[in-house]
């Protein structure tokens, strides 16, 4: 499914520990792995030369990290700003999923301030998993940690019936038959779209769902899962979501970029935009076919 990813690095700490963590990745059929760094000078092409011999160490020590963990791994130094330059990499490679942190010295950083890693996401043809990175003070000292997780073990897929979530599901399915057993099927009832004019029609609406629901339950059943629940809270889809996966086992969620119009969304903080910036555990966006 995965076979050749890419991870963006920013050569920070956290993009450390989060490419130590992509060995979990390995079930879902991951065997290549190129890292990607964006020096970030627009249209200096020509400094290009100057400044990559002042970032190779860190980037052969990141391959090197990468290579321990069982991938065939190369690296490239492009010239300018990540939001371009990952995606036109993935594009060129034909890349099969980006990775990227949450946190960290720019890029992965940015994905909290709206910058580089926003656009990353904005502009991604194909999938990308975004890693949660902590940063915990102890013994006067800052430190990154990441969730590293058994990508396989047991999956949370929020849906909102729309198009991008479909799509999102045949990622469910292909988990599945990598070895998947457990999965959980969310569909919030959204508290502010039914608000109190609809309320009384909730039951019914979750009557449909249900059924809905069902249908892909018996979908995945068919291709292997043992454990496959339904749940359908009434509240906002944000906050479920999150919750869900802070009270759960779940070790990744996978979801559509976007329920409608992404772009505008994005920037209005869009559901799964804010499930980026608040969730634990990693989070695998699918974007819509372009």
């Amino acid at each position: 499914m995965f076979q050749k990813i890419l991870v963006a690095t920013d050569l920070s700490e956290a993009s450390d520990h989060v490419i130590g963590c992509l060995h979990g990745l390995k079930p879902l059929g991951a065997e290549e792995a190129l890292l990607v760094h964006a020096l970030g000078i627009r249209y200096l092409e020509d400094m290009k030369d100057m400044l990559a011999p002042m970032v190779e160490p860190r980037l052969q020590a990141q391959k090197a990290l990468l290579e321990a963990q069982g991938f065939v791994s190369r690296y490239a130094i492009m010239p300018g700003l990540p939001g371009v330059e990952v995606n036109r990499a993935a594009s060129h490679e034909h890349a099969s999923m980006i990775v990227i942190g949450t946190r960290g010295a720019t890029l992965a950083r940015e994905v909290l301030l709206g910058g580089s890693a926003l656009e990353v996401l904005h502009q991604a043809r194909v999938p990308v998993l975004v890693m949660p990175v902590s940063i915990v003070e102890g013994a006067g000292a800052m430190r990154c940690e990441v969730a590293c997780s058994e990508f396989t073990k047991q999956v949370l897929y929020p849906t909102d019936f729309s198009d991008t979530a479909e799509r999102a599901f045949t990622y469910v399915e292909r988990f599945v038959e990598s070895g998947t057993r457990r999965v959980t099927l969310l569909h919030v009832q959204d508290q502010v779209h039914i608000g109190k004019h609809l309320k009384d029609r909730l039951e019914e609406f979750n009557r449909i769902d249900r059924s809905r629901l069902e249908r892909l339950r018996g979908d995945l059943e068919h291709k292997g899962a043992t454990n496959v629940r339904i749940e359908i809270p009434f509240g906002s889809p944000i906050q479920e979501i999150v919750r869900r996966a802070k009270d759960a086992d779940d070790t990744v969620i996978v979801m559509g970029s976007q329920g409608r119009g992404f772009i505008s969304e994005v920037f209005l903080g869009s559901v799964s935009h804010q499930v980026v910036r608040q969730a634990p555990v990693p989070v695998l966006l699918i974007p819509a076919l372009r």
